[in-house]
């Protein structure tokens, strides 16, 4: 990262444009984390084709720029359109990956509040209060969401609590707990953020992987995940 600061700001010095360097920034950090060093001995592991592609195309100044424009043309358009309200590293400098995790998991389990605020056994009760900390008040506080839908919703919200529930308890592992509140939580997000801060809707696009939801839909009111939102972003403020 240190090295991109560095790039940008040669870039900024040579008159290039600060959108322009964003995207290069942007295109330099596509494709996952830097690949680790192979070892002498140590079998090479084969890459899909499109993540080789991206591989490759990071290497090089051209390819970047074609990433760049790819990314400004399709999924990072809002991401990357000028905002002279905001600069231009602002979405993804603030949201980094570790908050936009912690996010998403509020949202997830505040999405699920009416299947925790409906068990009531001991137990379940017990491993949920130890698994979640103070984000299982955040479910049960009213003032936050009143936890009304309509049946269909409460059924589909219920049933795949009791799954994920079931799986915990009988695994001994909160796991299942957290993949299902936070594919829900992505869900959220993405509707939310579509609709009030598309930037912020292309940037988690680009973090997870297309099928990051599990093909949850979102059932959340908007006050409830602004309320969240405004509560994370102060923190990161």
């Amino acid at each position: 990262m240190r090295e991109d600061a560095q790039v940008a700001a040669q870039r900024v010095d040579a008159g290039t444009p600060p959108a322009a360097v964003d995207r290069i920034g942007l295109a330099r950090r596509v494709g996952g984390q830097q690949r680790p060093r192979r070892t002498i001995g140590q079998p090479r592991r084969q890459q899909p084709p499109a993540q080789r592609t991206v591989a490759r195309a990071r290497d090089s100044a051209l390819g970047r720029r074609l990433l760049a424009s790819w990314l400004a043309d399709g999924p990072a358009r809002a991401l990357l359109a000028p905002d002279p309200s905001r600069e231009p590293d602002a979405v993804h400098g603030r949201w980094r990956r570790p908050r936009i995790d912690a996010l998403c998991r509020d949202l997830g389990i505040l999405a699920h509040a009416p299947p925790i605020r409906a068990e009531v056994r001991r137990e379940p009760v017990r491993r949920l209060k130890a698994a979640l900390g103070n984000s299982y008040l955040l479910a049960l506080d009213q003032s936050v969401w009143d936890g009304k839908l309509p049946p269909d919703g409460l059924q589909q919200a219920g049933t795949g609590f009791r799954a994920a529930l079931d799986a915990a308890l009988s695994g001994d592992d909160p796991t299942p707990l957290f993949a299902a509140f936070d594919r829900q939580g992505r869900a959220e997000l993405q509707a939310w953020a579509g609709r009030r801060d598309p930037a912020l809707a292309d940037w988690c696009r680009l973090l997870y992987p297309p099928d990051a939801t599990g093909g949850a839909t979102a059932r959340l009111p908007e006050k409830p995940v602004l309320r969240v939102y405004t509560h994370h972003e102060t923190r990161a403020a």
